[in-house]
């Protein structure tokens, strides 16, 4: 299964690694972008969600995005 997705994330976040590991898990593909060490990605986020760093956000093909969204939203919003 793959697909176009993107995950914001940081080193310390559990939500991330708890996402990271269930999409891991179930086959879907992603990227992941660390945003402590990429400035523009974390203005990307903060535009996202209203200013704040929030992670994990993840963005799709289709340029919406889903702040700490579980398994099910991502996998309904890929069609899987």
């Amino acid at each position: 299964m793959s697909s176009s997705v993107t995950m914001y994330s940081t080193t310390w976040c559990g939500y991330c690694r708890r996402l990271k590991s269930q999409m891991d898990r179930e086959g879907i593909t992603y990227n992941e972008v660390n945003i402590e060490l990429d400035a523009d990605s974390a203005a990307f986020v903060e535009k996202a969600n209203g200013g704040n760093q929030t992670v994990p956000t993840v963005l799709f093909a289709d340029g919406s995005t889903l702040t700490n969204p579980s398994l099910a939203q991502v996998k309904a919003k890929i069609g899987v």
